[in-house]
This record gives C-alpha cells, structure tokens and sequence, in this order.
C-alpha cells in the first residue's frame, strides 16, 4: 500500500490536474464509482487503476475491478499492462477531485481521431464546438450527445480540453463512449466542403426555429463559444441556421442547455424518419 503522499506514481497522478501535463502525457484522471466503470465497460484504455480500501465501499465496483482483473490475466487482454494502486485514504485525498471521494480513480490513455479519418455515413450525427471556454459545459454537452446517439465530437481552436477533470465529471464518464477529434476552423471547413456535410448552426438572430428546422443526414451540429456564439464567417458557413425561442427576459441559454434542445430534435426527427419509437427515461 502507498501511504506517501510524495511517492512518484502519486505526483504523476497529481500532475494532471494541469493541461500542459495530460497533453505531454497523453493521460487524464478519471474518479467515481460512476465514471470509472463507464471507462472500463466502454474499452477506455486504462493504464493505472487507484483504490483506497478504506474509502470504496461499493459492491459493484469490486465487481467490476474483480472481472477487469481476470480479463486481463487472459492472453488476449495481457497487452493492456494496467497497473493497480492501492493507496491509504490520506494519499487518495491528496489527489481526489471530489469533497467525498469514493475510493476509486483511473488513469486512462487519451484517445483522439484526426479529422481527415472521419468519414460521415448517411445517418451519421457530429457536434463540432467552437472555442468551448467552460470544461463543465463540454462534459455535460458530451452527456446529451450520449444520451441523444450523437456519433462523435469536433473542439475546434482553443477549446476547453474534454479530459479535463471538471469536465470527466459533468459527463459522468460518457467521454469515453464518444468519438473525439481535435481540429481548427480552417481544416473543419475544408472536411466539411469534401465529405458533403450539412452543417446545422445556433445562432440567436436565425429567423428559423430549431424545431422547424430540417436536419438532414450526414450533419454536424455546430455550437458558438459561451461568450461570443458564432462570428459572422462561421455563420456563413452554415448550410442553416438555427435559433431557441427566447419568451422571457433572459436572452440565451446555458450553452449545454441549447445543445441538448437541438439535438433532442435532431433525435426526434431521426427516429420519426426511421419509424423507431423514442425511449423513455
């Protein structure tokens, strides 16, 4: 058991709270009962996983350690080589996010697509975030993506980093069921043009309501920063633009509030389309 809190490993697992280190490392740190077991059942790449005895108190996630372990002990698994910690309580404090940490953390490899890979089939459905500021925002919009069948996000320019530890949390693991490219303006327009892709834009002073819009296939979703929204250039490189009724004093939404209204009526016109019910929560 590790009970320094100066031990090497643990300075590591520390230093990804900065960005300069996870993108160096091609690491980030994920904690939670939650979030670490949508990591392992959705294939994260694990490299480290951290468990204080004393603080998880969780039958279902010793289940799900117990079942890793074996399935790493098989010949097919044996290339993972995931290492496991067990730290004392005061060593997991020292590197938990969290005012009541619940005894789990993982270390997990990032995993990124180039842009020139994806490749857009009929029915396929992408976000693309232009300079996405909040890391708690792009966790939660990574959530309504999930839950609505989005196929994968674009952050585009200085965007906040999706395995950000704020952002892990707000998607309560959901990151890693997604697809994830990084891009620029520039090279995000030119996929656009060659793949033939339908970009939806949210913009305040659209005439069209999101509810009326069509939304075709093979279509991004395309979501201006918290502050700014979308400039004027990328408006105009827009197939259509789109804007959420606003009947009060407020002016705009939450912008993983807008998100999520969009793309449930993306949804529901996907399934309308294909004659398959929508699912209750």
């Amino acid at each position: 058991m590790i009970t320094s809190t100066a031990n090497h490993r643990i300075r590591t697992i520390r230093s990804l709270t900065r960005r300069k280190e996870r993108d160096t490392l091609g690491l980030a740190y994920v904690e939670g009962i939650r979030p670490v077991i949508e990591a392992i059942e959705s294939g994260a790449d694990l490299e480290t996983v951290v468990i204080a005895s004393d603080l998880l108190t969780s039958d279902r996630a010793y289940s799900v350690l117990s079942d890793l372990q074996q399935r790493t002990q098989s010949p097919s698994y044996q290339h993972l080589n995931i290492e496991y910690l067990e730290v004392s309580a005061r060593v997991f404090r020292s590197i938990s996010n969290r005012d009541g940490p619940q005894g789990i953390a993982a270390v997990v490899r990032q995993r990124w697509e180039q842009l020139e890979d994806v490749h857009l089939r009929d029915e396929d459905c992408w976000v693309a975030l232009v300079e996405i500021a909040d890391p708690g925002n792009l966790g939660s919009i990574l959530r309504s993506c999930d839950a609505t069948g989005v196929d994968g996000v674009i952050v585009l320019g200085t965007s906040a980093d999706p395995y950000d530890r704020t952002a892990l949390r707000a998607s309560s693991g959901t990151t890693f069921t997604r697809r994830l490219v990084r891009s620029n303006w520039d090279s995000f327009t030119a996929w656009a043009r060659s793949e033939g892709v339908a970009i939806t834009g949210a913009s305040g002073d659209a005439i069209q309501s999101y509810r009326g819009a069509n939304y075709s296939s093979k279509s991004v979703l395309l979501m201006g920063s918290e502050r700014k929204g979308l400039s004027q250039e990328q408006r105009e490189a827009c197939t259509h633009l789109v804007s959420i009724p606003m009947l009060g004093k407020t002016d705009s939404l939450n912008l993983a509030v807008a998100t999520t209204l969009i793309l449930y009526e993306q949804l529901h016109q996907r399934e309308v389309g294909t004659g398959v019910p929508e699912k209750s929560t």
